[in-house]
């Protein structure tokens, strides 16, 4: 009887030549940003630092298959393995113990940010049931913003057939902007559908 292995998610090899977020970026917005900003040097523009994808994976407590599965679905989505998240402190009530792997989270930088923050902007929030623009508000003062997705399956690399259970996802854009303002003038320019003031109803995500 022939043993069964273990097959395990890798992450997709790298596309040769620069990400077409980041040309975007050069070419387009930072000499949009410097114009309105008025600033001539250049590490004074707001850009992307990293992007940190986290997902809870509350079953896992019980079903710990959910957890591999929500590490595999990650790395598609992604392109870079990522690590467990560890639960704290234990809660009697949801029979958590402490440092019980409870999640999986990613921070992306580089190419592989600038690729993510692409497929997600064109392709998946697109593909969100009744989409009608992000929130212009979920900023945390810093200059950096974060969104929820309710579902990985918005992402075109993600195969139904395999990852059948929905498993949300907290994305956090980390940017060098020193204000919110800033950072909403730069993440709109970058092409995040963020919706206008007045602008309400719809799923954000």
């Amino acid at each position: 009887m022939a043993k069964k292995t273990k097959v395990t998610e890798k992450a997709p090899p790298a596309a040769a030549g620069t990400p077409r977020m980041l040309e975007h970026y050069v070419n387009v917005v930072r000499p949009q940003l410097a114009e309105a900003l008025k600033r001539t040097n250049p590490h004074a523009i707001p850009k992307l630092e990293k992007i940190v994808v986290n997902m809870g994976v509350g079953v896992a407590v019980t079903e710990k298959k959910y957890l591999e599965e929500a590490i595999g679905a990650m790395t598609q989505v992604t392109g870079q393995k990522p690590i467990a998240t560890i639960s704290k402190a234990a809660v009697a009530g949801f029979k958590l113990r402490e440092n019980l792997p409870i999640g999986c989270k990613v921070t992306l930088r580089g190419r592989r940010m600038y690729e993510f923050f692409d497929r997600l902007v064109s392709l998946a929030l697109p593909r969100v049931r009744d989409f009608r623009g992000l929130s212009n508000t979920a900023f945390d003062g810093h200059g950096n913003y974060s969104l929820g997705l309710s579902e990985q399956m918005v992402f075109p690399e993600i195969n139904p057939d395999r990852y059948t259970r929905p498993q949300g996802m907290h994305i956090t854009m980390v940017t060098s902007a020193k204000t919110d303002d800033e950072a909403r003038q730069f993440l709109v320019a970058m092409g995040m559908p963020l919706k206008k003031d007045g602008e309400d109803g719809g799923a954000a995500a």
